[in-house]
């Protein structure tokens, strides 16, 4: 009785075995899973994409849009159904940040999500099948969800590389990735209303003078609408909910006037008459805001006449003893380093030397030569005397003073009437060696620049017995870029014969002169004959720089362009890295720092040395 109960639990146990082995050995048998090819298989179920439903899909990607904690997905855009069923291999690299390890749980999370709805998302697809057809085209999101494998003791990091095995070159072309991007802005609806509210003008031009009628009342109302709602708006985002109603207000409302004046070429004619209004209107104000800037460039802002004559009745309140500045024997040592700026501008002559004092590394060292005129004179001796240069010297003189400057009588006899071309200091350079008859080397300066680093080097630069250096402004695509023939007349046989087109041409601002090369050269006397040539026929345009060029031809040393930065007066778009490398940086043109026309992204490399607490300062309303 116990032997047969023993064989039934046997005979059980061998059919439940085999009621569980059998299906195994069939399904092994049936797919041929060798080591191999079960390594194949499971490849081949990783990479099985699916649709699923389109409203959904761009569910996700709004979430992802608002940045919630979830994995980036593989998105994919395609034209044909036909082109869904594509291939998609994963390699798998190992990485051990730790800073991801939730953001991969999360991922093996959605791929478990994904594995229990799959045969779901099947039956899904094929209903989409059953209705779209291969001929229609439309666009769709597919997202693959990215396979994860773990380790014993790490869970490995992901490095994906896709690829399609039907049309690899489509899929890195138009395969996108569904991150969260800024929505490009555009102007597009704008446009359209301005140019609806254009022919709506043109459809009331076209009306007789003085008509009332119906049609005219309503495009009237229209144009009014419409510019209510555009405004000062610049880009789509900008425009009221409204704005696009009215567009079709007024686009049916140019349907009836289009009805009403079927006469194109009219119409055709009133538009080009109102382009040409249009643009001589441009032109107008074009030449208008140039004269302006023209005019404010060579105006004296009311601040700065305040404090010349605020500096010039505290100059004069002062007793004679106390009107001398400090460091009187050190004006004309050779040993020491000196600096020279022309200028009639109290603010600008301080930025000047504060600039330049700031930055050196031996103060003691620079001697700075302020030349003016007999007006600005006091002003300028009172604002060093309240604002002493510490280490530093600091001398003022009048070119009244320059006894021996009558004799050459070449100041009366220029036409311009702009002060940049007409005053007597700005010509003063030419005459160095007479102003300074006992140094070696100046380095000159103009009155609207200002200095960044220590300037030492420069003094130590070799001339290669040339007399002046300076910054080149021969490169081409530069905005400092000149050419010889753009100030000078090459239809001149003088000037043709003696100079070169194509010379390399440079800027002052920034010069240093070897004044012993200068009277071995006699190079003032050139310079005088240069310009008594300049007066009996036309061979440069009126300036020093020009004249500056004629002289010193052949006799320039071209420094590194990172000397002296150019264009801070008049371009808008000079590198800020360039700026900030530059050792000067100079205001040529006619925005200068201290205007109110002034570029303000570079006034405050200007404006950061002046103290704007002072109390005279304060005083005639002077502010950064």
């Amino acid at each position: 009785m116990k032997s047969s109960r023993w064989w039934q639990r046997t005979l059980i146990l061998a059919l439940l075995s085999l009621s569980v082995l059998a299906p195994l050995f069939l399904v092994s048998h049936r797919l041929n899973l060798t080591p191999y090819a079960r390594l194949e298989f499971q490849e081949d179920i990783s990479s099985v994409t699916y649709r699923t439903d389109p409203l959904q899909l761009n569910a996700i990607e709004q979430e992802g849009a608002e940045e919630l904690e979830e994995p980036k997905e593989v998105v994919y855009k395609e034209k044909k159904i036909g082109s869904i069923n594509s291939s998609i291999q994963q390699k798998v690299n190992d990485s051990e940040e730790s800073k991801i390890e939730g953001y991969r749980n999360n991922i093996l999370e959605r791929n478990e999500f994904n594995r229990n709805k799959r045969q779901d998302q099947k039956a899904q697809r094929k209903g989409l099948f059953s209705i779209v057809g291969d001929e229609n085209i439309f666009n769709s999101t597919v997202t693959h969800n990215q396979s994860m494998h773990t380790h014993p003791q790490k869970t490995t990091d992901d490095n994906v590389e896709v690829t399609d095995k039907q049309s690899m070159p489509r899929a890195t072309q138009n395969h996108q990735i569904s991150r969260p991007r800024p929505r490009r802005l555009s102007n597009q609806k704008v446009l359209e209303i301005k140019d609806q509210i254009i022919q709506a003008r043109a459809y009331l031009g076209l009306a007789s003078p003085g008509s009332s009628s119906h049609l005219v009342k309503e495009l009237k109302l229209r144009i009014k609408e419409m510019e209510h709602a555009v405004g000062e708006a610049n880009m789509d985002s900008d425009l009221s909910r409204s704005a696009l109603q009215k567009m079709r207000h007024m686009a049916a409302s140019l349907s009836k006037a289009a009805r009403a004046f079927p006469d194109c070429v009219a119409m055709t004619t009133k538009l080009r008459a109102m382009n040409h209004n249009a643009e001589e209107k441009i032109l107008s104000e074009q030449h208008e805001a140039t004269y302006l800037v023209h005019l404010a460039a060579r105006t004296t802002p009311k601040g700065l006449h305040c404090l010349s004559m605020q500096l010039t009745a505290d100059y004069f309140a002062l007793r004679p003893e106390d009107r001398k500045l400090p460091n009187e024997n050190k004006i004309n040592d050779p040993k020491l380093h000196h600096y020279a700026v022309f200028s009639d501008n109290v603010l600008a002559c301080a930025v000047v030397v504060n600039s330049t004092i700031s930055n050196a590394k031996k103060q003691g060292k620079l001697v700075f030569h302020v030349v003016t005129n007999s007006v600005n004179l006091p002003a300028i001796l009172m604002w060093f005397l309240l604002n002493p240069p510490g280490k530093a010297t600091v001398h003022v003189q009048s070119i009244e003073n320059f006894e021996w400057l009558l004799k050459y009588n070449t100041f009366r006899e220029h036409s311009s009437s702009d002060p940049r071309y007409t005053s007597e200091l700005n010509y003063l350079r030419f005459y160095l060696p007479d102003i300074f008859p006992t140094l070696n080397k100046v380095l000159l300066f103009d009155h609207d620049v200002v200095v960044q680093q220590d300037l030492s080097r420069l003094w130590n630069v070799n001339m290669k017995e040339k007399v002046i250096a300076a910054v080149g402004t021969c490169q081409e695509g530069e905005t400092s870029f000149h050419r010889m023939d753009t100030f000078l007349n090459f239809s001149d046989p003088f000037i043709a014969n003696r100079f070169d087109v194509n010379a390399c041409t440079w800027a002052f601002g920034t010069n240093l002169f070897d004044l012993q090369q200068w009277r071995r050269q006699n190079l003032t006397a050139l310079y005088h004959s240069y310009l008594q040539m300049g007066f009996q026929r036309q061979l440069l345009n009126t300036g020093s720089l020009p004249l500056g060029w004629l002289t010193f031809y052949n006799k320039t040393m071209i420094l590194d362009r990172r000397w002296q930065i150019l264009g801070l007066g008049y371009d808008s778009y000079v590198d800020k890295n360039q700026i900030e490398r530059a050792a000067v940086i100079h205001f040529d043109g006619i925005r200068k720092p201290w205007l109110d026309i002034a570029m303000g992204r570079y006034k405050s490399y200007w404006t950061k040395f002046l103290k704007f607490d002072h109390p005279i300062l304060q005083r005639c309303n002077l502010q950064a």
